[in-house]
């Protein structure tokens, strides 16, 4: 049988008898992993492999390994990153030194993702802050303005997939400008859409042709005044699917986030009834994690398409010396501070 659209967290270390049974009944297309699931290379790996195997498949498995402050693999069992404007102060020096070092993170961090069976990272973001926005992008972004942010991203993108990982696009069309933390109350954005079109979601239309992307909790007033991205039919068909040109699989971010307003049910409805092609929930409770199952019906017509195309890029990890190329790193950023 086909998966279902969705994607779901696990509640802790191991699986509950309850989460085995759930994922072989409910079939999501994929999981996630977060910091609650991780303990050391032994306890993920065991817990890839048993959630795998109750979902019946080679189903994705995600984790957000970005560096700096979103980083669910953590010393010291795995390498600290840095955040994404690191590589953006080496750019303003050297823009190839810049883009150089994010391939040669990125590809660092496939390394470790790829040990543990971790195949999609949620990274890179083509986000681009704005001064007076909320904190929650603010040095994870790769720079301010859409050509540099675009370059890197497309950099880190390119890390990871030589590594065998496939990335995700976030937040589309754009979560820099947005005034609020979206995990926990509704961002609205003002701007006009030449602006947004000239800013926050230029940096986004280079990246059109990556593998997968995640959606936005963010009001954009100048196209939909009530409805965020990831619910907006009008968000996704003109701006997502139109103006950016993103074809990949489109999931939206996490449905338990405050942005959303409804039950758990009803933002997974309007999340697929506005063209998101699967739907991320990534808290781990069980009632939710039903609730979501209850309203994702199985992959089919245009977004199954997407899935089995985005699977389809991964490929097997390029060779590479770790000890060299962590060295070589590591130089790279040493230079970058100073």
């Amino acid at each position: 049988m086909a998966p279902r659209a969705f994607i779901t967290g696990l509640s802790g270390l191991t699986l509950t008898a309850e989460e085995r049974a759930f994922l072989r009944e409910a079939r999501p297309w994929g999981l996630i992993l977060f910091k609650r699931n991780i303990q050391d290379k032994t306890q993920v790996t065991d817990l890839v492999h048993e959630a795998l195997h109750e979902v019946g498949g080679d189903a994705p498995v995600l984790i957000d390994q970005e560096g700096g402050r979103v980083q669910r693999l953590q010393p010291p069992h795995w390498p600290a990153y840095p955040p994404g404007a690191a590589y953006g102060r080496i750019h303003d020096r050297d823009p190839e030194a810049g883009l150089a070092a994010a391939r040669l993170g990125a590809r660092l961090i496939s390394a470790d993702l790829a040990e543990l069976g971790i195949n999609v990272d949620c990274l890179p973001l083509a986000d681009v802050p704005v001064s007076g926005a909320d904190n929650v992008i603010g040095d994870r972004a790769y720079g301010e303005t859409p050509d540099k942010v675009a370059a890197i991203a497309l950099a880190v993108a390119e890390g990871l997939m030589a590594g065998g990982v496939l990335p995700v696009l976030k937040h589309i069309p754009g979560h820099g400008r947005a005034n609020a933390d979206s995990h926990e109350r509704l961002p609205v954005v003002h701007a006009s859409r030449a602006t947004l079109e000239a800013t926050d979601f230029a940096a986004f239309r280079p990246l059109k042709r990556l593998p997968l992307a995640m959606t936005a909790h963010v009001v954009f007033t100048a196209f939909d005044p009530v409805s965020p991205a990831t619910t907006s039919a009008t968000m996704i068909g003109q701006v997502i699917r139109g103006f950016i040109g993103f074809d990949g699989l489109l999931m939206s971010d996490d449905v338990s986030m405050g942005a959303l307003s409804g039950s758990i049910a009803e933002r997974t409805r309007a999340s697929l009834a506005a063209g998101c092609d699967v739907v991320l929930h990534c808290n781990g409770n069980l009632d939710e994690m039903r609730a979501v199952a209850s309203e994702a019906p199985e992959l089919s017509g245009e977004a199954a398409r997407r899935a089995a195309a985005a699977l389809a890029v991964r490929k097997s990890p390029s060779g590479i010396d770790l000890a060299a190329a962590r060295r070589e790193f590591a130089a790279m950023m040493q230079t970058g501070i100073a």
